[in-house]
């Protein structure tokens, strides 16, 4: 069984750790830096971004994200946790800035624009009731990112390499369909590290 993280300063911290559960997968709720060395994977959840850093600043985290990210360890990034992942922002500096992408904040409006749509999801499911709020979404992406989803020509989810991002919040859904696809990327990175 693989261990996940989830970064728990900010956001749907229960919910997410339900569904790794609902995965097959132990997941962690990560409240000190420490931690992070009994994880496989983690996850960064939804949540105010400019809070979430002040946090990360607060209690130290930022040097040890950015180690996790140079083990190869993965990376889940949703709604916020994108904002986090991004290697640039749109009119702001990146924070973690491990995944080649560039991000727009707030890009569906305001918290009352707040909705849900189907997506087709690239290697995930054809179908996924994705919800939006405050959702940023991905206004440039590298050469070695593989887009896996659009909504209305913006890109909403996209794997590159051992990172995931996406601009909505999977763990507010009864489904469990990306966080398995997670899960399933945490097993191969684990199995690597004992070849």
């Amino acid at each position: 069984m693989v261990k996940v993280g989830v970064l728990a300063l900010q956001g749907a911290v229960r919910e997410h750790i339900s569904s790794l559960e609902e995965c097959g997968a132990e997941g962690v709720a990560i409240k000190k830096v420490e931690q992070l060395r009994e994880v496989d994977g983690l996850i960064l959840p939804g949540g105010e971004s400019t809070a979430m850093r002040r946090l990360i600043d607060k209690y130290g985290f930022m040097d040890a994200l950015k180690e996790f990210a140079v083990e190869g360890k993965p990376m889940f990034g949703t709604c916020a946790g994108l904002i986090l992942l991004a290697k640039n922002l749109v009119g702001d500096k990146p924070h973690i800035g491990v995944m080649d992408i560039t991000v727009e904040r707030n890009s569906f409006g305001r918290q009352v624009d707040s909705f849900e749509a189907d997506l087709a999801i690239k290697d995930v499911a054809d179908y996924f009731p994705a919800v939006f709020i405050r959702a940023p979404h991905i206004v440039e992406a590298g050469a070695e990112v593989e887009i896996l989803s659009k909504h209305n020509d913006r890109i909403v989810a996209a794997r590159e390499g051992q990172f995931l991002g996406c601009s909505f919040h999977p763990e507010l859904t009864d489904r469990h369909d990306i966080t398995a696809y997670f899960v399933e990327m945490v097993k191969e990175a684990k199995a690597k590290q004992f070849v």
